[in-house]
């Protein structure tokens, strides 16, 4: 009983602790803002971009599967950034920028 009581605590802790602390939203944002150059057509609050080149992204809000979609296949005048990013870094920048669009 005592060990479900604990599971039970640091679940609701960790699932309630602040999404912009953890490495993965850190990591995001720095390739959002050089490795990926995504800050140089998209405006993003948290990243402190403001452009009118490609979406606003605070504005159409997207999820983490359309984001990492644009990302690796491209989107109109958007390239693909396979070869450029890794997967670990697309999947990170997907998670910032649906995190950080989404507040």
């Amino acid at each position: 009983m005592k060990i479900r009581i604990i599971i039970l605590i640091i679940l609701v802790f960790s699932f309630f602790s602040p999404l912009k602390s953890d490495e993965i939203f850190v990591k995001g944002k720095e390739i959002f803002l050089n490795a990926g150059n995504c800050a140089t057509c998209h405006s993003l609050k948290d990243a402190g971009s403001v452009t009118n080149i490609g979406p606003n992204l605070n504005e159409i809000r997207p999820d983490m599967g359309r984001i990492k979609n644009a990302v690796v296949n491209g989107i109109g005048v958007m390239p693909s950034a396979l070869g450029i990013l890794t997967e670990e870094e697309i999947d990170a920048v997907s998670y910032y920028v649906s995190i950080s669009s989404n507040e």
